[in-house]
């Protein structure tokens, strides 16, 4: 007899129709009906094919031979071993893991095909043997042979050995136990034979590692096997991996509301986020508070997040009956190596999101090499997560449990000297990362040697962003510390970097730190510089100007009484920079400026002194004195082009740079484009001395509207491409896209 699937292509193509329209005439759905004409659904039920057979106007003895094509495949009678290896029970709230249950859908072999085989793994708690039965009953109709489920025990102190495993399946498939033989590879061959001819789903829960699998997985024939493990089992050949994530927010509030009820959970809606967020959307967390909640109907959701806020006992909280939370972590803790359990007990002490080898090899004091397989070890139980490659995370409870495993197995005074050991080797690394963007400084000093290569800048930077939480976290410790000189020292390596990483959004903080320190110390030069780079945190990162401009204006204070005069000319430059641009305030900003400039020159910085006159230069053109503006932009061109001007050359070419920018705003607003251009295309070369986004991404955006002015459209076109992604490097989103959106306004 012809299979179902063939007869039903061969109507539905006789009657010109497509799988979606006999779906939209028939009502069975797309997806079910590729099922059935692939062979994946061989007997679906008599009213399915009932309501098929009408849309395609079948002659009775089609209708009739296509109803029988259906009832052959059917289930037929369960084997002789019926009772062994049976599903468990579903759980009838499970919520959520849709792309995952589409994937495993998808990988349902076809009659024709080969076996398929199925890793699902992920942390403990995950829900992969939730999923694996909830999966296996969905695809029943598609394995008519049977479904079968055997507990591997992986996180057992004595796993299930695969031969005794092989002989479980066996009888359940029917074999004689009489028949099945002792040899376990003979047993293997029996079992591959067993199923070569059956469309059988097999669930292998809770796999211990990949010699336990490997006898049972099947090459010829339509069976399909789904194995569950804390490892990704990344030795099996030929096998499908599915990783199993947390849930999403809105699935980790439906599961506890599924278990909670609607009527109880309608009534704290921020309550159930807020418990679901507390137990990091892991599914056997949620499902523990919800039977908490459910077995204490007096208590309410809220009542349970408070208790859930206090993170030194939240794993306490996370019980409810025979169900842990720390009892799942513990079987993976217990199949730790030694060197691996250390290395999970001391990352509890991490204070970013993510970290990598070397910060793991300073708390535990092991090599490079070894902290590197002791991470891999804990990734392979499901212990760690790695996003992306040398990076290594915890889910929020599994850090809870590693806390707490350090608690138990440490005294506090060895915490403590971990503690410090690594937030002194982030501090160095952040200064020395740090200098490599000061000009004085650069490269690390002869001799300097640790974990990470900051062999570049670009090296330098990517570290101290990586790693900002860290070294940031390890600064703030410093500070509570009263470790004044160090806080001091750290900001001010940051001084230079700040510009390059303007939207990371904590320069204040770290400057309210250094010039505390500063005061706590009595040094009120440094208080005076720290308060002046504060005034630039506040006003360039965080558009605070009143608080920026009285930052400033205390620099200049503290710098008048101890009669620093470069200190009182940077407090005005600072301030100048904090005014908001507003015509009511250019009187103010102008006697700023003027004053700062001549302390500077009467102090002879000559690093200072120009940035001072490129300020004075742009108020005055403000103001509407183009002229006046415009000589004493050429006089400073003139003097940083002086070979006798002195100063670090790095900086005075970025000044240079900067001050050949205003020029061509001068030139432009005067209409006098090809000057303006011009200048425009030297302040790129000089800025190159000292790279910063901002200042390159401003610069090439004014060449790129001048350019546009005088109808050179596609040269103008790359620069505002170039702006703008400049703009975006160095955090800029919102200018980066308003740059993008002045374009095609332009264009238009």
């Amino acid at each position: 007899m012809t299979g179902f699937g063939a007869l039903l292509r061969t109507h539905r193509q006789a009657a010109g129709l497509t799988i979606e329209e006999l779906s939209h005439a028939s009502g069975v759905s797309v997806r079910a009906i590729g099922d059935m004409e692939r062979g994946v659904s061989r007997g679906p039920q008599r009213r399915t094919v009932a309501a098929l057979a009408e849309v395609l106007q079948l002659s009775p003895d089609d209708h009739d031979a296509l109803l029988d094509a259906a009832r052959e495949g059917r289930p037929r009678p369960a084997p002789a071993g019926t009772g062994l290896c049976e599903l468990p029970r579903r759980i009838g709230d499970f919520t959520g893991r849709e792309h995952e249950l589409g994937l495993l859908r998808g990988l349902v072999p076809r009659d024709s095909g080969d076996a398929v085989a199925v890793a699902v793994w992920g942390v403990a708690g995950m829900g992969k043997s939730a999923l694996a039965v909830h999966a296996a009953g969905q695809l029943a109709d598609l394995f008519p042979d049977g479904r079968f489920f055997l507990d591997l025990r992986g996180m057992d102190a004595v796993p299930l050995d695969s031969s005794s495993g092989l002989a479980r399946l066996l009888k359940a498939l029917g074999t004689p136990e009489r028949r099945i033989p002792a040899d376990e590879d003979e047993r293997a061959g029996l079992y591959r034979a067993q199923l070569a001819g059956r469309r059988c789903l097999i669930v292998l829960d809770n796999a211990a590692d990949e010699a336990q699998v490997r006898p049972f997985l099947v090459s010829d024939g339509p069976s399909m096997t789904i194995v569950t493990s804390r490892r990704p089992l990344g030795g099996l050949e030929g096998v499908h991996r599915i990783p199993l994530a947390q849930l999403g927010a809105d699935d980790a509030a439906a599961l506890l509301l599924s278990i909670v009820g609607e009527n109880r959970a309608a009534a704290e809606p921020d309550a159930v986020e807020e418990v679901a967020r507390l137990c990091g959307h892991l599914p056997l967390a949620l499902r523990i508070a919800g039977n908490r909640l459910q077995s204490r109907p007096g208590w309410t959701i809220k009542q349970l997040s408070a208790r859930l806020g206090d993170e030194e006992r939240r794993l306490d909280h996370l019980t409810a009956g025979d169900l842990h939370v720390a009892a799942a972590f513990a079987l993976s803790y217990e199949q730790l190596s030694p060197t691996a359990r250390q290395a999970f007990r001391w990352l509890a002490e991490t204070a970013a999101p993510t970290f990598g080898v070397p910060l793991a090899a300073v708390l535990t004091k092991l090599d490079l090499d070894d902290a590197e397989d002791a991470l891999e070890e804990l990734t392979e139980l499901g212990l760690l997560q790695s996003p992306y490659p040398a990076r290594y995370r915890f889910h929020d409870l599994v850090r809870l449990y590693s806390r707490a495993r350090l608690a138990a197995e440490e005294t506090e005074e060895v915490r403590e000297r971990g503690r410090r050991r690594m937030e002194a080797w982030l501090l160095e690394t952040a200064v020395v990362a740090g200098r490599w963007f000061e000009p004085e400084y650069g490269a690390p000093p002869p001799g300097w040697r640790s974990l990470v290569s900051l062999g570049s800048r670009e090296e330098a930077g990517d570290w101290l962003q990586t790693e900002g939480t860290a070294w940031l976290e390890a600064l703030r410790s410093a500070a509570r510390r009263g470790e004044h000189a160090t806080v001091v020292e750290v900001a001010e390596s940051m001084h230079w970097f700040s510009d390059q990483w303007i939207a990371w959004g904590n320069w204040r903080e770290i400057f309210e730190l250094s010039s505390t320190a500063a005061r706590a110390m009595g040094d009120k030069l440094q208080e005076a510089v720290h308060l002046n780079y504060l005034s630039w945190a506040l006003r360039i990162c965080e558009g605070r100007a009143a608080e920026a401009e009285a930052a400033a204006l205390r620099a200049m204070a503290l710098a008048e009484e101890i009669g620093d005069l470069r200190q009182q000319g940077w407090a005005l430059v600072y301030a100048t920079w904090a005014i908001d641009d507003d015509p009511a305030n250019w009187a103010r900003e102008l006697d700023y400026i003027s004053r700062a400039g001549e302390l500077l020159r009467q102090a002879g910085d000559l690093e200072g002194y120009p940035q001072a006159e490129t300020g004075h230069i742009s108020v005055l053109r403000r103001l509407g004195r183009r002229e006046e503006s415009l000589e004493r932009n050429l006089a400073l061109v003139a003097t940083l082009r002086d070979p006798e001007y002195g100063g670090s050359p790095a900086i005075v070419a970025f000044s240079l740079g900067t001050a050949l920018d205003h020029l061509g705003d001068n030139y432009a607003e005067l209409g006098r484009w090809a000057e303006a251009i011009d200048s425009y295309e030297q302040a790129l070369i000089e800025l190159q001395a000292h790279p910063i986004g901002l200042a390159f991404g401003r610069s090439r955006l004014n060449l790129a509207r001048a350019l546009w002015h005088v109808g050179r459209a596609g040269e103008a076109r790359a620069a505002f491409a170039e702006a703008a992604r400049q703009f975006r490097l160095s955090g800029d989103v919102q200018r980066a896209d308003a740059i993008l959106v002045e374009l095609e306004e332009l264009a238009a």
